[in-house]
């Protein structure tokens, strides 16, 4: 089951942000945000369904993990569970804009660019919030990665992969935080995780020797 959720997860996030990215990145996305609500709305309702799977993934591998290092397992548990809030905490901002969208264009010229302004702040609070997710799931996810390669309980190269893929993902998220964006390149061996880590353990499952 943790499995399903790790990939429901990851495609949800992927095609969530996908609808919802484009819009609020568009230099005059006022204009255009309330004749795109739907996919705004739908590209909101996959990520918070990111966020609710988030939080299934860590009471379903928490049993697991504490029987190996009950402190890192709670350690994971605990950023799993303050990542998915801190997701759903950042999809306040769009849901607001996309009213705040009609209004601006209602608005006479000279006062939209205080709306502009205001809902720049937001979009930007958006992507802050999610970098914070980022960082916080990166330091979680370290600690689940040694619980798995110590306990041996999938192949030792996924924890190896995870390793690799979430001090990538910390070192961009940091960065972004710090005013310096780097692109995506440093997502890609932690997406490689994310996507092999859950077929593994929908065909295999933990090994049962190690559980």
């Amino acid at each position: 089951m943790a499995g399903v959720l790790f990939l429901v997860s990851t495609v949800v996030f992927l095609i969530g942000s996908g609808l919802l990215n484009p819009v609020l990145q568009r230099p005059e996305f006022l204009a255009d945000l309330y004749s795109d609500r739907t996919k705004v709305v739908g590209g909101l309702m996959l990520e918070l369904i990111n966020a609710i799977a988030v939080a299934g993934i860590a009471m379903l591998l928490y049993p697991a993990l504490k029987k190996h290092n009950e402190a890192f397992a709670l350690g994971y548990f605990g950023s799993r569970m303050l990542e998915s809030a801190i997701l759903i905490i950042s999809l306040v901002g769009p849901i607001v804009l996309i009213a705040f969208s009609e209004d601006y264009m209602a608005a006479e010229a000279s006062g939209r660019p205080l709306f502009q302004t205001i809902a720049n702040i937001a979009v930007d609070a958006h992507f802050m919030l999610f970098e914070l997710a980022m960082v916080v799931l990166s330091l979680g996810s370290l600690l689940f990665c040694h619980v798995l390669y110590r306990a041996k309980l999938v192949p030792r190269f996924l924890p190896i992969i995870g390793f690799i893929g979430y001090i990538g993902l910390l070192t961009s998220s940091c960065l972004a935080i710090a005013g310096h964006d780097i692109g995506s390149v440093l997502y890609i061996p932690g997406a490689i995780f994310e996507i092999l880590l859950p077929l593994w353990l929908i065909v295999k499952g933990f090994n049962p020797r190690a559980v």
